[in-house]
């Protein structure tokens, strides 16, 4: 069954997503795996999710919802921001990866988290130091499938 085009996935659309998916799956394998073996404890961002609902709408989220929530901003929002940071920046994919990462994890812990009450950066204790783990290696793996997926794609003449 042919689509018309607006119903079609743009092959970079598809290729920021499966990237975005990749390192999300990734992440959170590290934040209840890895983390917990490294640092003693799991990272979860749903808390920080839960939080910030509350505060700018008054819902109260479960953590699934907000582990639900978190998975979809990671893995679209997170894969567009490693691909923006491509574009815009023209960086080698390992510098990508990089500062994708440092700027995801410098928004986490130093501008959200004290906006819901949180000290900044939370002190650069133990639990900010695994987010920097996870945040820079989820990015450098998007970046990595975002190239491998990009490089892939048939080049589209006009």
């Amino acid at each position: 069954m042919l689509h018309p085009p607006a119903m079609r996935l743009s092959p970079v659309l598809l290729s920021i997503a499966l990237a975005g998916l990749t390192g999300e799956v990734l992440f959170e394998v590290y934040a209840w795996v890895i983390s917990p073996a490294l640092f003693g404890f799991a990272l979860q961002p749903s808390n920080l999710v839960i939080a910030m609902t509350a505060k700018l709408t008054g819902i109260s989220l479960s953590h699934s919802a907000a582990f639900v929530l978190h998975a979809l901003i990671g893995s679209v929002g997170f894969g567009a921001v490693v691909y923006l940071t491509r574009r815009g920046l023209g960086l080698p994919v390992w510098a990508t990866g990089l500062v994708a990462g440092v700027a995801l994890w410098f928004i986490a812990q130093g501008l959200l988290a004290p906006f819901i009450g949180r000290s900044f950066m939370m002190d650069f204790g133990p639990y900010t130091q695994s987010s920097f783990i996870g945040h820079v290696g989820m990015t450098l793996i998007m970046a990595y499938a975002l190239d491998a997926l990009l490089t892939r794609m048939p080049r589209q003449t006009a």
